[in-house]
């Protein structure tokens, strides 16, 4: 390992320091900042053109001066420790222990970035991930191996789903070990308080791996956490057989680090002012998730987003709907009359969720419960929107029925409690329970064997 120390640094503009007559330094390397009083801070290469080389750095450059830094390149990439025993701890953005814990003694130390995936070697998703949640659970499948982002928006409460999706998630097969990576950037203090005290008191802590970058954290931090988080998921899914779901929450506030160091660096901004290289970036976050041929363990990827004003053309929502293997959203007008968790079950979508479903998997009658509950609401919706404009009198005796049905699936399928883990079973047994509302003649979507068998009799003449 060379390490090469440099007093030439010319300007610091932002996060970044220009650093002059360089040689043999390579992007991404780590660098050491010593200033004359004895101050050390950390960085990394973030740039090099010719001679030329741009250093970010960690702590941010507040009370710094070029003449007063002497800059030493360490000639390796930003890694981190992993072992088993980060399982039932909290860290920072740069993984350090912040819960009064030990140190943590690694088994290996890893490159934050990660190797890439043969995409031969991928294994499709195939087997369902039971969340609790029956708007995920019955109507977009999370599958083991997949990514699949919560579109939220400011004043939602994507924290309080992200927890619980956190604290309930587990496969179907019995004794097979799951853990949960969380990794939060970019959030308020209280937030930070509410996921740890939520962790630790339902024990979910025990198998989970915390990471929290706070709001006044430096910017370099909510670049480096997802990598980081991801690094630890890789090492306990392919090297210790975990299944690991990893959450990521605000990718908003990370996009954000992103295009402050983008302008920062004066590069030419793409749409909205985020560097042209959004897209690229996020994919090397979000195409870390899958499962490997021959490997036991998988990373399942929930990355959470707040769109700003709503918008879901946006290019961070947008961007990561192209990337990613579809999206669940959540809804202001469900917030507003305070339905929890307030998922906009129309425009949600699980892409993967016809491979995670059905006999052995979940149940038989899954895939037809889940088509015509989808068909049922969105008929029920049509019917409100049209008694708006025309009067409840204008509408037909069946469609005041489904109007019943789409308020009947507002409260008690979407409504759920915040510590409710139903199984996949209880799901189905209330969307048989909205169809019994219906005419039997009404049911075009499910196979008549799956009416005999599920459908209550009571209400089934």
């Amino acid at each position: 390992m060379v390490t090469r120390e440099y007093r030439t640094a010319r300007q610091i503009i932002g996060p970044l320091v220009m650093v002059d007559g360089v040689e043999g330094i390579t992007y991404g390397e780590l660098t050491d900042i010593k200033l004359d009083n004895g101050e050390l801070r950390r960085g990394r290469v973030l740039e090099v053109n010719g001679d030329k080389a741009v250093v970010q750095v960690f702590e941010g450059t507040s009370g710094l001066a070029p003449e007063e830094m002497t800059i030493k390149f360490l000639g390796k990439p930003q890694e981190i420790g992993v072992s088993e025993d980060m399982l039932g701890r909290v860290f920072d953005g740069s993984g350090r222990p912040i819960d009064k814990g030990p140190e943590i003694i690694p088994e290996k130390w890893v490159n934050i970035n990660g190797n890439p995936m043969n995409p031969y070697a991928r294994d499709y998703p195939n087997e369902f991930i039971q969340t609790g949640i029956s708007t995920i659970d019955l109507l977009n499948t999370l599958v083991r191996g997949q990514k699949l982002p919560i579109f939220s928006a400011s004043g939602l409460p994507h924290s309080r789903l992200a927890a619980q999706v956190a604290r309930q998630a587990q496969t179907r097969k019995g004794g097979e070990k799951f853990a949960v990576i969380f990794a939060a950037m970019g959030i308020t203090f209280e937030e930070s308080e509410f996921f740890q005290a939520d962790f630790r008191r339902t024990g979910a802590i025990e198998r989970a791996v915390l990471f929290i970058n706070l709001a006044d954290d430096p910017p370099i931090e909510r670049i480096a956490i997802p990598r980081i988080a991801l690094t630890t998921a890789e090492y306990l899914a392919y090297e210790k057989g975990m299944h690991v779901l990893v959450i990521l929450t605000d990718l908003t506030n990370y996009c954000e680090a992103l295009r402050e160091i983008s302008s920062a660096r004066k590069e030419v901004p793409g749409r909205r002012g985020y560097p042209g290289y959004l897209y690229t970036d996020l994919s090397t976050i979000y195409e870390r998730a899958g499962r490997i041929k021959g490997k036991e363990g998988s990373i399942t990827q929930i990355p959470v987003l707040s769109m700003p004003e709503d918008d879901k053309t946006h290019p961070i929502p947008d961007l990561t709907g192209y990337i990613t293997e579809g999206q669940i959203i959540i809804n202001r007008s469900l917030h507003a009359q305070g339905i929890y968790p307030p998922v906009d079950v129309l425009p949600s979508l699980s892409r993967l969720k016809d491979k995670g479903v059905g006999e052995g998997k979940t149940r038989e009658d899954h895939a037809n419960v889940m088509n015509q509950l989808y068909s049922a609401y969105a008929r029920g919706k049509n019917a409100k929107e049209l008694a708006v404009v025309l009067g409840e009198s204008a509408l037909s005796e069946i469609d005041l029925l489904y109007v019943k049905f789409a308020d009947a699936f507002e409260d008690r399928f979407i409504r759920q409690g915040e510590d409710e883990n139903r199984t996949i079973e209880d799901s189905l047994q209330i969307g048989w329970d909205l169809l019994a509302m219906l005419p039997r003649t009404e049911l075009k979507r499910v196979r008549d064997e799956y009416i005999e068998k599920y459908l209550p009799k009571k209400e089934n003449a």
